[in-house]
């Protein structure tokens, strides 16, 4: 009798694995037979997918609800699929109806997996060209600038206008106001 296993996966740990737990769950997933990681799927280097590949035996089943949560590269996706067909597990793509159980399986896995590829790799260009354009706008990117801010309070409680102030440091106008509410919160608490 074959096991069911489930495997869920966001990239960040601001994200939630919630709708797809309860999907695997309503599948008939153990709640001790779930593996969650809150990593990016660029590598398989993923703690709870590699508990995953040791727990499971031949004959077991492992529910994912979509491809690109078990991988975003379709190298890697494919030989995760062929280890676990080795060990004699299937995987099934719950949102995608597939299954690698059989020849056509594997073949529709390979498809998909590249064309999620590719579909990636334009997001990646979309993504460059729109950060090439910001750049070229005099957006910055990065970490936002040091801001002396005990030299910024100083000044405001010698009396200097707010206007000189932010002009002296090159700051927004939001940043001395915001500075300056969370002096006056520290000194009266």
């Amino acid at each position: 009798m074959s096991r069911l296993f489930g495997y869920a996966r966001v990239s960040t740990l601001q994200q939630s694995l919630d709708i797809q737990v309860e999907r695997l769950l309503a599948e008939g997933v153990q709640e001790t037979r779930l593996f969650k990681d809150k990593i990016s799927g660029k590598t398989d280097n993923r703690p709870e997918l590699q508990l995953l590949k040791l727990k499971v035996e031949s004959g077991d089943v492992i529910l994912v609800t979509k491809l690109d949560r078990l991988g975003r590269n379709t190298l890697d996706m494919i030989n995760l699929i062929e280890a676990f067909t080795k060990q004699g597990v299937s995987v099934r793509f719950l949102d995608d109806g597939i299954s690698t159980d059989g020849p056509m399986g594997k073949m529709v896995i390979t498809i998909l997996s590249a064309v999620a590829q590719a579909e990636r790799e334009r997001i990646n260009e979309r993504t460059s060209e729109g950060r090439k354009a910001a750049l070229i706008k005099g957006v910055k990117f990065g970490p936002k600038p040091w801001v002396p801010r005990e030299q910024i309070i100083a000044d405001h409680k010698f009396g200097l206008r707010p206007g000189i102030i932010i002009k002296k440091y090159n700051i927004a106008r939001s940043t001395y106001y915001k500075l300056i509410k969370e002096y006056e919160y520290e000194k009266n608490s």
